[in-house]
């Protein structure tokens, strides 16, 4: 028996970033903690971060290079796999050119930088990402609004919070982490709440506002007419730090209260009460979460709550949303080499000339990869090369996505298990877990560190997804380095440190500077908060922010109220799961067997279910079945559903992708996305419920 040795890492099991003790015996993790001296997450760790060892571990993991053939599923070695995929991409790029050549994403396991190297020298400028409706929409946005994305400066102490469509306990995203929200409550800092749903923050808030789904922009107007009405801004930042006052307070007079209030749901003194608290609580922050990306007004709420950090004199000030200093290490940017992808190269970017905000922050939205392999218009996709992503489950009308897929002729996916996206695949790469990987970790947010990922062990024939793009780069002649860790050293120069050392010293942070526009003024054209754009006028975009109603809706569709008279607000998070990830592993299942879909207690009187029972979800796009439960803190009207759900263990192709996955109701047709940015309305469409008859589907059952 050997003796246990501990190894300080950093996880990422959903967006990553929280210290970790690693336990290593004999080869094998045998468990994992907390690390009390992380600077991010100060020893604290998630369920999902718990579990890696029944990830790393499970014995459905695919740990070697396989390819399919007409009797199935075949292993091979990772020099047939590599080769393949060059051979098959170089047949592409000889006959096509490299555009017809798709690379993808999911969330990602912090190898950005190495996915957009590979695809800036492959050539292609069509990347494909969850950025367009998560996170990267929310920078491109505050790009050209002020130079960079603010974030809630926990550690300045702020006195006022608005928690704003997130639940940073159950889903720790991007910068944040729960501990630092939760020890800034315990201090005494006010708490706002703005979520259709009464969850743990709702219930721990001073106030709720529980707007009706996808309102969150009309809801940041009516915040703004309060502050200008009463004068709560501040008028020094006002007059000498923001492009376009006048013509954004016109643009608020277009939102009185009873307005708003009308569009929202939320009483109009609620909305007072709330902007109130806001403006006169020095120092507040707004803490952010996707659902107000995930709609049509994706990039007009982003400028709009910016604008409240910065009309409010919060934006970069101690206890703000403040511009964190990133520390000295290579950007993902420049590790990127987007230098490589020449200008007529970048034209061809599938619906660059529609959607120039998210193009110029280098991905196309899923929509415009689908028509193009399945219409051949403006031009075909004919290979595709998908990492860490699981798009059948994961975007918008899924059906298409599918049926995309299957028809693409060449694809191969990077993944740890067969999901059903790896099913349409031709060959399968097998993924190291995090703790099988050596990377600088978090480079790519914006909170100001990087953190030392350091490898534990290694499994199978898994490599870890930085050095499947380094192979498979120089097999096609592409400039890497000879080893992950050489990487590293070039992405670490700027500090003057290599790798050996950074993991050794486990961290790095950036030195904080408040108040850096006093000196310089903000990194946009005008060197102001530019609440009009500029930017957006010369692309043709309304350059001030407003609310665009939800393409469909009680107000903008009333017709399909009698067959849909709900509204779906999708996407419900758990402690459990990370999108679609999570569902072989045991400890997790057992906490969340079966999809939930929670239903107002009148509404389930009325549609005559229970707690526990199955129903159909229903839009126009089609029907899926969730399991009840009831909860009081939703409207009547509203049924609130979680997203991700397919059920590994069907071992049949497909493992039931269609029995309870949301994203078969949600639409990606262009007149429901944002018109800047390309998000996809993920989060909300009209729906109906009503009971699954006995006999009537298959039930699946989770069995440990």
């Amino acid at each position: 028996m050997g003796e246990v040795t501990k190894i300080r890492t950093a996880c990422r099991q959903c967006h990553g970033g929280c210290g970790v003790i690693a336990h290593v015996k004999d080869g094998k993790v045998i468990k994992v903690e907390g690390d009390p001296d992380s600077p991010i997450s100060h020893g604290t760790m998630c369920s999902k971060g718990l579990a890696v060892t029944q990830l790393a571990y499970h014995p459905d993991r695919i740990l070697h290079p396989m390819k399919k053939t007409a009797n199935g599923w075949q292993r091979i070695s990772w020099d047939e796999a590599l080769d393949t995929i060059k051979d098959k991409f170089q047949a592409v790029i000889d006959q096509f050119g490299p555009e017809h050549i798709v690379v993808g994403q999911g969330t990602g396991r912090d190898y950005e930088s190495h996915l957009y190297r590979f695809a800036n020298q492959l050539g292609t400028p069509n990347v494909l990402t969850a950025g367009h409706m998560c996170y990267v929409s929310r920078v491109a946005s505050t790009l050209i609004t002020v130079g960079n994305l603010p974030i809630c400066d926990y550690a300045g102490g702020p006195k006022c919070i608005v928690m704003w469509a997130c639940n940073p306990q159950w889903t720790n995203p991007d910068e944040y982490k729960g501990t630092t929200f939760w020890k800034a409550l315990r201090n005494g800092a006010k708490l706002i709440c703005i979520d259709p749903r009464k969850g743990f923050v709702a219930n721990k808030a001073d106030l709720w506002l529980q707007l009706r789904p996808g309102t969150d922009a009309a809801l940041g107007m009516g915040f703004h007419s309060v502050i200008i009405e009463e004068e709560l801004y501040d008028k020094d930042f006002v007059e000498h730090y923001i492009h376009g006052w006048d013509a954004f307070k016109d643009r608020v007079k277009d939102y009185p209260l009873d307005k708003v209030q009308d569009i929202t749901w939320v009483d109009k003194e609620l909305i007072r009460k709330a902007a109130r608290m806001y403006a006169k609580t020095k120092p507040a922050c707004i803490h952010w979460g996707v659902p107000t990306e995930q709609t049509n007004n994706c990039a007009d709420c982003t400028r709009i709550l910016t604008g409240l950090m910065a009309a409010t004199g919060n934006l970069d000030a101690p206890g703000g949303n403040v511009l964190f200093v990133n520390p000295p290490t290579r950007t993902v940017a420049e590790f990127s080499r987007h230098k490589d992808l020449s200008p007529e190269q970048r034209a061809k970017r599938l619906g660059g000339d529609q959607y120039k905000l998210g193009a110029r922050v280098a991905f196309i939205t899923p929509k415009v990869a689908w028509e193009s392999i399945l219409t051949g218009k403006p031009y075909q996709l004919k290979a595709g090369l998908l990492c860490g992503t699981n798009p059948v489950i994961t975007r918008a009308n899924a059906r298409e996505a599918y049926e995309a897929l299957k028809q693409l002729e060449f694809l191969a996916v990077i993944d740890f298990f067969m999901t059903p996206t790896a099913d349409l695949a031709d060959i399968f790469l097998p993924a190291a877990t995090w703790i099988e990987q050596n990377h600088v970790a978090d480079n790519w947010k914006r909170h100001g560190f990087v953190l030392a990922r350091q490898k534990c062990v290694e499994i199978g024939e898994a490599w870890q997804d930085h050095k499947i793009f380094m192979e498979l780069g120089k097999r096609m002649g592409q400039e890497w380095w000879d080893t992950v860790e050489n990487a590293l050293d070039y992405l670490l120069e700027p500090s003057g440190l290599n790798w050996e050392q950074f993991k050794e010293k486990g961290y790095l942070q950036g030195e904080m500077v408040y108040y850096k526009y006093k000196e310089r003024g903000f990194s946009t054209k005008t060197g102001k908060v530019e609440l009009y754009s500029d930017t957006l006028d010369k692309w043709g975009f309304d350059p001030i922010p407003k609310y665009t109603e939800l393409p469909e809706s009680p107000v903008s569709t009333p017709e399909l109220l009698d067959k849909f008279p709900f509204i779906l607000n999708a996407g419900l998070r758990t402690p459990t799961f990370f999108h679609s990830a999570n569902r072989q592993m045991p400890w997790l299942r057992e906490v969340r067997p079966d999809p939930i879909v929670e239903i107002h207690p009148e509404t389930a009187k009325k549609i005559g279910v229970e707690a526990g029972d199955w129903v159909w979800i229903e839009s126009p796009r089609g029907r899926v079945m969730e399991r009840t439960k009831i909860n009081d803190g939703i409207h009547p009207q509203v049924i609130v559903a979680e997203h991700g759900w397919w059920f590994p263990e069907i071992k049949e192709v497909g493992h039931g992708w269609e029995i309870s996955n949301i994203n078969l109701l949600t639409d990606n047709s262009h007149a429901s996305m944002d018109p800047a940015i390309g998000s996809t309305n993920l989060r909300n469409c009209l729906c109906n419920v009503y009971p699954v008859k006995e006999g009537e589907a298959r039930i699946p059952q989770w069995n440990g």
